[in-house]
Order: structure tokens, then C-alpha cells, then sequence
């Protein structure tokens, strides 16, 4: 088949991605004219639903954005609060606060290794025709995600929307007994996990590089996820060793990070100074690698990813797959220790009395960094809700990946690939940046024009 003349490759669904988007093509001679991500979800004024509302209410309102990520919603509207309150939660409730956030690392990104993402690699259309020949990998993938699960449980009262979450801290703490339990199920998983790194870096990777800018909180001496400061890692830093990073003060990344509509998505797409860009797995590892445990730093290595603290940098989203499976080690390695370092505060939680302010703040979603601002009265009625997604920031870079791809394969050797093989490989390459369609479902402005 030629791949001169005109194409256009058409997908209505993505399969194995959370949420409902499609694909759009266009192939002109040979050159790739437009790719388009199209995510049609309907609108879900979240923001609107916030405004009115008591400052206590955007932890519990906005877990509701997602499913599988409802923590990284809670644990950035209650800094965001905070901030704006003039309060700082620390000690053993920051650490509760950090164990939780673990507990839906662990369940999140299992779930896009085993069940969403490893079916690509071995040619199989779900997990289900994965588990036939990979029974174990998938059942210990499984063993995985219940720990992550299991943490949820007893820290958020339940696994799915935890309820336990409030501003200031927790409605109740529990006792060292009670961690006793995830203890014993998170050891297993440790191991676990550390052969997941060994069995996912064993998978063919096709070549592939993303070589614009990396965003990922960076907190110096952690694997940044709930703390930190935004920081950008420039377009092309790491291939020659050069990884300088630059700070982008929260209270500036709406300067930096701006939104515009586009006539095919319901999520709004962001650039970061004029410019797409990537955050999730491979920028946090590209920023805060280092920072990793050091049982997850050295599955890195021993899987192929560099040592990221000589300037070891991972631009092929193909293998973001491994990137996260050393995420998920490290998660379970440090929620050991915080486990075994715990000692109950002496109140679940700290007052947070309103005042007129505003506050933004922004943590790690499994998916990329995530970012809201609040403003509120002096009785803590909120004025304004801003949240901005990681999948609504990535969408312009996936869309980017998917134009290089693609284009890669049509000049490319061997026989000329036909629309199947097109549709396979859009699929793959947008499945490698795990978008949470759904959370990145926006709104539009509406225009009526009447005559």
C-alpha cells in the first residue's frame, strides 16, 4: 500500500485509558499534517460547584474529579487552603498525609502497568489476554495495587473518594496497631514491586525520544510528590549531560502555565511559556531521581534507566513503563518507613480558621503535576476555584509524540504501514503518557449568535 495521496485515520474510542477521547489523523504525502487528541467528555464545572462554597469543602468536592486519583485532588485543595489561611501542617500528620498519598501511587500506577499499559508490549488487546500467558505478572500486579488499596482503607476510610481527609489534617488518626497490618502486606509488595522493575525492563522498547521541556515538582533531597516547588528541566537537557533545573515559584505558575481552547477538546490545553511540554513519570524522574529510595534507585539502574545523580535523563515514553514501576518501589519502601517511624500526633488535625486571602499549590498526581488555587472571604466562602490538571497539560505534547511517531514510521524502512498499524501505534503512544481523560474534562465558553 502507498502511503502517498491523502489519509485520514479516524478512532472514536481509546481503548485502556481512563476516560473517553478519540483520535484524528491527517497524513498528506506522506507527511503528517494534524493529530489530534480529541477529548469530548462532557463538561464538569467543578470549579463553578466550588464557588459559594466553605473553605472546609474543596478536599471532599474535588476527590470527586477522580477515581483513581481522589488523594492528589485532596492533598493539593488542602495546601492551597492552607496557604491562604497561613497555616502549615508538619510532623506526624504531614507523614499520615505522605503515607496516604503512597497508598494511591501504589494502587494508580499498578494500575496502568499491569492492567492498561503492559498488554502493548506483548500484543494483546486487554489484560485479560495478557493474564493467559503472564498469569503472574498480572496477579502479582494485583498483590500490588491491594496493598496501595489497602492503605486507602484504613488512613481514607475507604479506597475510592476517602472520607477521612480534611483541611488541617485528619477527622481521626490511627493507632500504631492499626498500621501493623499494611506493615506485613507492604513487605511483600516491596518485593513485589522490585520484580515488576525487572520484569517490565525486560520488554522491547521501540526508540523513541520526547525532547521538549520536563515540569515535576522538586524538593531537594526527596522524591518530590506532596512538597516542594514547581521546576522545569529545559527542551533537550539530559541527551548531553546538561540537566540544569529552573524554579517556578507556585505563586507564579499561572505567569508560566497558561490555558487556551481548542475547537476539538473539552479539556483546556496548557503551554508552558508559549511552549508544550511533559510532566508525570518521566519528568519527575528526570528532576528528582536522585532523590529516589535507595532500594528503587537501584532497580533503576539495575533496569537500564542511568543513574539520574550524574544527569541521567529518560525521554523515551515508551519506557515511562519502568519509570513507573521504580515509582511504585519507591512508593511501598517509603510508606515502610513511615510506618515503622510512626507515632500518633496529639490531634488528628490543626485548626484552620478562614480569613480573606487566596492560596495556590500544586503536588504530584501520578500523572503530572497538579495544580489549584483558591480564594475565599473573611468567614472562608470561596470566591474563585482554579484546578489545573496533568493530562490537560500534557495533551499538547501527546498530541506532538503522536505527530513525531507516526511520521517516524511512515518514513521509516520495510513495507508501508497501513491504517491498522497506524491505529496501533496512536493507541500505544497516547497510552504511554497514561492520561486521566476525565480529570482533564474542562469547560467551554459558550458563544450563541442570533441574527
Amino acid at each position: 500500500m502507498s502511503h502517498r495521496g491523502s489519509r485520514v485515520l479516524r478512532l472514536d474510542a481509546l481503548a485502556r485509558v481512563e476516560g473517553e477521547a478519540g483520535l484524528h489523523l491527517t497524513v498528506h504525502d506522506g507527511t503528517v499534517a494534524e493529530a489530534r487528541l480529541r477529548i469530548y467528555e462532557p463538561p464538569r464545572f467543578f470549579e463553578a460547584f466550588l464557588v459559594g462554597r466553605g473553605h472546609g469543602e474543596p478536599p471532599d468536592i474535588t476527590s470527586r474529579i477522580c477515581g483513581i486519583c481522589p488523594v492528589a485532588y485532596q492533598m493539593t485543595a488542602c495546601q492551597a487552603v492552607e496557604r491562604a489561611c497561613g497555616v502549615t501542617v508538619g510532623g506526624p500528620l504531614a507523614e499520615l498525609r505522605r503515607l496516604l498519598y503512597y497508598g494511591e501511587w501504589i494502587e494508580s500506577q499498578s494500575l496502568h502497568i499491569h492492567l492498561l499499559h503492559a498488554p502493548d508490549f506483548f500484543g494483546h488487546p486487554s489484560a485479560v489476554e495478557l493474564a493467559r500467558d503472564q498469569r503472574g505478572a498480572v496477579e502479582r500486579g494485583l498483590r500490588i495495587k491491594q496493598a496501595g488499596n489497602a492503605i486507602m482503607e484504613q488512613l481514607g476510610g475507604r479506597a475510592i473518594h476517602p472520607i477521612n481527609v480534611r483541611i488541617g489534617g485528619f477527622y481521626r488518626a490511627p493507632a500504631p496497631a492499626e498500621l501493623v497490618p499494611l506493615a506485613e502486606r507492604l513487605r511483600r509488595a516491596h518485593d513485589d514491586a522490585l520484580e515488576t522493575v525487572r520484569w517490565v525492563s525486560g520488554f522491547d522498547f521501540p526508540d523513541a525520544a520526547y525532547d521538549g521541556p520536563l515540569l515535576a515538582m522538586r524538593d531537594p533531597g526527596r522524591y518530590a510528590i506532596d512538597s516542594g516547588t514547581p521546576a522545569v528541566m529545559a527542551a533537550g537537557a539530559g541527551s548531553n549531560g546538561a540537566t540544569s533545573v529552573g524554579a517556578l515559584p507556585v505563586e507564579e505558575f499561572e505567569h508560566h502555565v497558561v490555558e487556551r481552547q481548542v475547537p476539538h477538546s473539552t479539556a483546556l490545553v496548557s503551554e508552558l511559556d508559549g511552549h508544550h511540554y511533559l510532566t508525570g513519570s518521566l519528568a519527575r524522574y528526570a528532576i528528582s531521581g536522585q532523590w529516589l529510595h535507595p532500594s528503587a534507585l537501584e532497580a533503576a539502574r539495575e533496569a537500564g534507566l542511568g543513574d539520574p545523580a550524574t544527569g541521567a535523563v529518560c525521554r523515551n515514553p515508551f519506557r515511562s513503563i519502568i519509570v513507573r514501576a521504580v515509582e511504585v518501589a519507591h512508593a511501598v519502601a517509603e510508606a515502610l518507613r513511615i510506618i515503622d517511624a510512626y507515632e500518633p500526633p496529639s490531634r488528628p488535625y490543626v485548626e484552620v480558621p478562614p480569613r480573606s486571602a487566596t492560596g495556590c499549590a500544586a503536588t504530584e498526581a501520578p500523572r503530572g503535576l497538579l495544580y489549584h488555587r483558591y480564594a475565599m472571604d473573611a468567614d472562608g466562602t470561596l470566591t474563585l476555584a482554579r484546578i489545573v490538571p496533568p493530562t490537560a497539560q500534557n495533551q499538547a505534547a501527546i498530541e506532538d509524540d503522536l505527530r513525531r511517531q507516526v511520521q517516524s514510521r511512515l518514513d521509516g524502512p520495510g513495507e508501508p504501514a497501513d491504517d491498522e498499524e497506524l491505529t496501533a501505534l496512536c493507541e500505544r503512544a497516547v497510552r504511554n503518557h497514561d492520561p486521566c481523560i476525565s480529570c482533564s474534562a474542562h469547560f467551554l465558553d459558550l458563544t450563541v449568535e442570533r441574527g
